[in-house]
């Protein structure tokens, strides 16, 4: 999980969140605004990313409220500020403003170090979020996510869990939160192994193959077939907002090799060569209509509807036109 400085005051004048795992930043994000709105519940938020942050734009949004409001202004991706406006954030670092915080997104690395020393040289509070390349890091994740859920999990579902769903920390905290919430006691790797391994886990990725690939009997077949064999419901859905997702994360990626994507977006190679063949068709609308019907179909199945199994049947005949929609353009 995120590391933080010693000086671990959320409302500090100034955040500063380093790297490149979008799940911790935005938990650092998130984290300030709760804060934030904890002491002042009229707490204005402002999410800019660097287009937005223009040379004057900063001494704006600081500027004294009528009303002193607080403020949150969160700045993404400041390794990509322009020149004159990192010289505004530079100013503002030495004479920060009264009931504001600033927090700033930064890669890390090369790029816009000066804004990065500049942050820290003025005292910045600091949590550090970088990606999660090793098994061991994403193992101690998982232990943490638990014990932030005040649950208890054996070392061995924790390993099986990681094995189960892989390198995307939001694919793992979201597992972690499914397992809370339906599972009293103990989490041990039998329990994971009936949610995410074995028949249970092929079937409900071949649904969700079949559906973004646009092969909507084949997807509904499957889906038939897992429930008829006992397959939880809410693996199925799982597994549907893992394959859209990769489809939103890909088409939105720089090209490149697989490698170079894999390591961009967390996913192993031979995921981003199937993916590759999977987003054919697919258009940013179409993702967009896809995460909706899965979240309605996450509802359904959780108590939100009366019949998770349609719920899921409808959500896959949307994913798969979804997945169709550019072919008929």
């Amino acid at each position: 999980m995120a590391r933080k400085n010693a000086s671990d005051d959320l409302l500090a004048p100034v955040t500063l969140a380093v790297g490149q795992e979008e799940l911790l930043l935005d938990r650092a994000v998130r984290e300030v605004v709760v804060a934030a709105k904890a002491s002042d519940a009229d707490t204005d938020v402002r999410d800019l990313t660097p287009d937005q942050l223009q040379p004057g734009t900063l001494a704006e949004l600081v500027s004294p409220s009528l009303f002193a409001e607080r403020k949150v202004v969160v700045v993404r991706n400041a390794q990509d500020l322009s020149a004159d406006t990192v010289k505004d954030v530079k100013a503002y670092l030495a004479s920060p403003a009264e009931e504001i915080t600033l927090v700033l997104l930064h890669a890390g690395g090369a790029k816009g170090k000066g804004l990065l020393d500049a942050a820290r040289k003025a005292g910045a509070r600091e949590v550090a979020c970088p990606k999660m390349t090793k098994p061991a890091d994403r193992l101690a994740f998982v232990r943490g996510e638990f014990r932030t859920a005040g649950r208890s999990a054996t070392p061995e579902a924790c390993q099986a869990l990681v094995d189960a769903i892989g390198s995307d920390l939001r694919e793992l905290a979201s597992a972690v939160t499914q397992l809370v919430a339906d599972v009293e006691g103990t989490i041990d790797e039998a329990v994971v192994g009936r949610y995410y391994t074995g028949r249970a886990e092929a079937s409900s990725f071949t649904v969700a193959d079949r559906a973004v690939e646009g092969r909507t009997a084949e997807a509904l077949e499957a889906l038939r077939w897992s429930l008829s064999t006992g397959v939880a419901p809410v693996l199925i859905t799982s597994a549907l907002a893992q394959g859209v997702r990769a489809i939103g994360k890909l088409s939105s990626a720089r090209g490149g090799r697989p490698a170079d994507l894999a390591r961009e977006l967390g996913m192993p190679p031979w995921k981003i060569d199937r993916v590759r063949q999977q987003m054919r068709g697919w258009t940013p609308d179409g993702v967009s209509v896809a995460l909706r019907a899965v979240a309605e179909a996450d509802a359904g199945v959780k108590g939100g509807g009366d019949d998770p199994e349609y719920a899921l049947e409808k959500a896959v005949v949307t994913i798969a036109r979804a997945a169709r929609s550019g072919r008929r353009a």
